[in-house]
């Protein structure tokens, strides 16, 4: 089983110092079931690849007892695929970098740099969905190859094999222990009793990222083998580390935002520019990204011009208000049909999401945090993929000219970040160019000639 780590930060010889391994030297260590051994096939100031091969003696682990998940004969995949094996020699053999720990280079440790994991051979139940649905709202660009169930018969179809690379800006030990905790997940076993010490460890290692994963009870369900008693308690206590309601507070801190916002009418000048916009689109199928309570819903359905509008978003009781602000329940049926509503995660694919010409982001990506904002820049401008994107957020440097709003204050509690318009360019473009768009931006509001405009809209199109 072969699995790398690469790196682009620079000097990316840094690596050694994050993993504990000098580039310069191969390292073997003894594991209960087998060897592992660390090498750096490249070790440059610019890029520098860390290898772990582990080495599993499948025959010493059978005279021993040891289970295996799918064969119990000598003859079985574990040497070559990605399993709890792995889980076990990265815990083991890069225990520090699993821990974020690093004396010489502790401000780097704690840093995101560029950084791709690449298995030779992953073993996944449920296929390339599964693979996505866990690892890319994590913030990871996966890009993964199946392999035929054999090369010389294509006709009996794919393997559960695939060969992955996971692409993404994060820390070194939020990769080890995503890697850590979801191979085992993806392969849907582990060779040893799990008991309630795996709880403590999923928690452990899951925290501040597994209570607010889209799919946290499959992962939950899958690393604790279906144990209900386990799988009940792990779920139970990941509950109690969340927000508290956070549906609940939806409305509240909406209205703390438009509060601040209200002396200029400020929302209403936004969803009449978005409008605007897509109707000069031509679009007649729109998507709403993060609809919330439905206003621009209830704007594009003023106009003929749209014949199928999709809300989306991931809040339920958001839903729930939009559904009675609209008044789904009172149209007429053709009026009725123009109009749905979804509940489903941002940041993974959905294919129920694809063949739109237009989409609306207004005022959601202020919401995302940094990998979850990745992860959603793939759902909508590769997966979904409409003609024309819209995306406004709030423009910082006018934040001064509100009063009622402290100095380095957020206009929303819930705002991850709020961009310059420099900052707005500078990811649009990006994004642009890396999805094949082309982008333009237009002020919203009062435009101050130091300052810009409150509201900041970038129009993406194709």
């Amino acid at each position: 089983m072969l699995l790398t780590i690469t790196t682009t930060h620079q000097p990316a010889t840094d690596l050694g110092h994050l993993l504990h391994k000098h580039p310069d030297r191969l390292q073997s260590f003894s594991l209960p079931f087998g060897e592992a051994h660390v090498f750096y096939p490249e070790a440059t100031e610019e890029r520098c690849t860390a290898a772990l091969l582990l080495d599993v003696d499948p025959v010493g682990l059978i005279r021993r007892g040891v289970r295996f998940p799918r064969l119990d004969q000598y003859v079985n995949d574990r040497p070559y695929a990605a399993s709890s094996f792995t889980s076990v020699a990265i815990s083991r053999v890069f225990n520090d970098a699993l821990g974020g720990r690093s004396k010489s280079h502790a401000e780097l440790a704690a840093t995101p740099i560029p950084l791709k994991a690449h298995l030779a051979v992953l073993p996944c139940s449920g296929g390339e969905g599964i693979l996505r649905r866990l690892f890319e709202p994590l913030g990871y660009a996966v890009h993964a190859t199946t392999h035929p169930l054999d090369v010389n018969f294509p006709e009996w179809g794919d393997s559960r094999y695939f060969t992955v690379d996971f692409e993404g800006t994060v820390r070194l030990q939020d990769l080890l222990t995503h890697l850590y905790v979801l191979i085992p997940v993806l392969d849907a076993d582990k060779h040893y009793w799990v008991d309630e010490a795996e709880v403590e460890k999923l928690l452990r290692r899951g925290e501040g990222w597994l209570p607010n994963h889209p799919d946290r009870e499959l992962i939950v369900n899958r690393y604790l083998r279906y144990r209900r008693s386990l799988t009940t308690d792990a779920l139970a206590q990941l509950l109690r580390e969340e927000k508290p309601d956070p549906d609940a507070e939806l409305e509240t801190r909406t209205s703390e935002e438009e509060a601040v916002e209200e002396p200029l009418r400020l929302n209403e000048q936004r969803l009449g520019a978005v409008v605007s916009v897509l109707r000069a689109s031509g679009a007649q199928r729109v998507l709403d990204v993060g609809c919330g309570s439905g206003q621009l819903m209830r704007e594009l359905m003023r106009d003929k011009q749209f014949e199928q509008i999709l809300g989306v978003d991931i809040s339920h009781r958001a839903l729930e208000v939009a559904q009675s602000r609209l008044r789904l329940d009172e149209l007429a049926p053709r009026q009725r049909d123009r109009v749905q509503l979804l509940q489903t995660a941002l940041t993974y694919r959905d294919r129920r999401l694809a063949g739109y010409d237009a989409a609306a982001v207004v005022e959601v990506i202020e919401h995302l945090d940094e990998p979850r904002l990745r992860a959603f820049e793939r759902v909508l401008f590769e997966n979904a993929r409409p003609g024309t994107v819209v995306v406004t957020t709030p423009n910082c440097e006018y934040n001064v000219k509100f009063e009622a709003l402290p100095a380095g204050r957020f206009r929303h509690r819930d705002h991850r970040f709020e961009w310059t318009r420099k900052e707005l360019e500078d990811w649009a473009g990006e994004v642009a160019g890396r999805f094949g768009y082309s982008t333009r931006f237009l002020p919203i509001g009062p435009e101050d000639p130091a300052v810009g405009a409150p509201t900041q809209m970038a129009v993406f199109e194709r």
